[in-house]
């Protein structure tokens, strides 16, 4: 795990536009399009994120806020091997007890936030779409 820089940018879109349809298939497109141009213009460059490599190449990247993940994506091909899992624990590492808000039709981020033992702490709305959110977080150790 290494720190973003700008050069990132096109590999880490590429892999947001491949992993985020998967996450999120009940996004409308034009939610989708402007969520990708706010990751593009306004999250990677104010995040901080962080940015996981395989033999030199980006294959995935965790966004943070604070203490709350604000997005993490991992390439296709590369999940289910515990990259996810290693990506949040470097965070953990860092900062302690983490937060997330995940979709609750989320059928990939969300079960792969309660095998990791975040709890729902409580209920939002992503105000873009309406779609129904949850708010979790890590017990505190």
């Amino acid at each position: 795990m290494r720190e973003y820089n700008t050069e990132d940018t096109d590999a880490l879109i590429a892999i947001w536009d491949s992993a985020e349809p998967l996450a999120h298939p009940f996004l409308p497109n034009e939610i989708r399009d402007q969520v990708r141009r706010d990751t593009l213009n306004i999250y990677l460059p104010n995040a901080e994120t962080w940015v996981l490599e395989n033999d030199g190449a980006p294959v995935g990247f965790i966004a943070m806020i604070g203490t709350e993940i604000g997005g993490l994506f991992l390439d296709p091909s590369e999940q289910g091997k515990g990259l996810g899992r290693q990506m949040v624990d470097h965070i953990v590492a860092i900062k302690g007890p983490l937060t997330v808000e995940v979709f609750k039709d989320n059928k990939i981020g969300l079960p792969f936030y309660e095998r990791y033992g975040f709890v729902v702490i409580g209920e939002g709305v992503f105000d873009v779409s309406g779609d129904e959110t949850f708010k979790m977080a890590m017990p505190a150790s």
